[in-house]
């Protein structure tokens, strides 16, 4: 049996110089893009080179991750070409403070992207898991800042995963959850000019989440506001309340049940079980 590319129809590779071609433009953000055919890490691989020097722009695409990183310390990976595992490098010259929103951006073009190209009703679950209906996971997005400035930003969608390939039972696919179309080819493009084009607004306005719109976009795509939650906080504890709402600085808000407003930074939500008895 063949293990080649196009072993698996439903699963055909990248083309780097048609990515490039239509990406890597004049003007644009992006500057550079490899794809490679596998890897441990496009974040890692994407620290380094930003450590060596490299300048903003870089993108690395994996058609498979072996060591994938998520939030909290979690692997992320899925067999060959089932997916889109990419990794870029952001040098934002913007206040120290507002980079925390990075992530959160690209949370929301990935909505975007998502929405567009599969016509699937996806969401955000705070801070940037992309959620589709049921609350099952499709994609985690992971930003670490290298050296002084650089942040690289990591992305990883599941596009044909089947259910026995699921890494988790919480887990899904965008062919698992009935989107029109799988391609990555447009869904990798569609991704990276809503990060460009989100970015040149964010960094316009010297990464005012306001002005720049981006807070809106956010608490619009975002599902986990309205619904009821527990947040295990870092170094432990447990908040239970209400999510009312996204702050300036890109916590969650969270009421809890004295009516006391409270602000997450950090922590790992989880969303209370919808009531569909009603």
């Amino acid at each position: 049996m063949s293990t080649g590319a196009y072993s698996d129809l439903d699963r055909p590779p990248l083309h780097a110089a048609a990515l490039r071609r239509a990406l890597v433009v004049p003007g644009g953000l992006w500057t550079d893009l490899r794809v490679v055919e596998e890897t441990g890490s496009t974040n890692a691989d994407v620290t380094a080179a930003a450590r060596e020097g490299a300048p903003e722009g870089l993108v690395i695409v994996a058609e498979r991750q072996t060591a994938g990183r998520g939030r909290l310390g979690r692997q992320w990976q899925s067999p060959a070409r089932a997916g889109i595992a990419v990794s870029v490098l952001l040098r934002p010259a913007v206040p120290v403070g507002r980079l925390g929103w990075l992530p959160l951006l690209a949370g929301v073009a990935l909505t975007e992207s998502v929405r567009r190209v599969a016509r699937v009703d996806a969401y955000l679950k705070w801070p940037n898991d992309l959620l589709l209906h049921g609350d099952r996971k499709t994609a985690g997005i992971l930003a670490e800042a290298v050296g002084d400035g650089a942040v690289v930003v990591g992305i990883g969608l599941n596009t044909t995963l089947r259910e026995p390939e699921l890494p988790r039972p919480d887990a899904t696919s965008l062919a698992l959850g009935g989107a029109e179309s799988t391609d990555r080819d447009p869904l990798l493009r569609a991704l990276l000019r809503a990060m460009a084009e989100w970015y040149s607004r964010f960094t316009d306005h010297d990464g005012d989440p306001e002005a720049s719109g981006l807070r809106e976009a956010y608490v619009f795509h975002c599902g986990t506001i309205g619904r009821r939650i527990r947040a295990e906080l870092p170094g432990g504890g447990a908040l239970e309340g209400l999510a009312t709402g996204v702050d300036g600085d890109g916590r969650l808000q969270v009421s809890d049940r004295f009516g006391t407003v409270h602000a997450i930074a950090a922590g790992d939500v989880v969303h209370a079980r919808l009531d569909t008895t009603g």
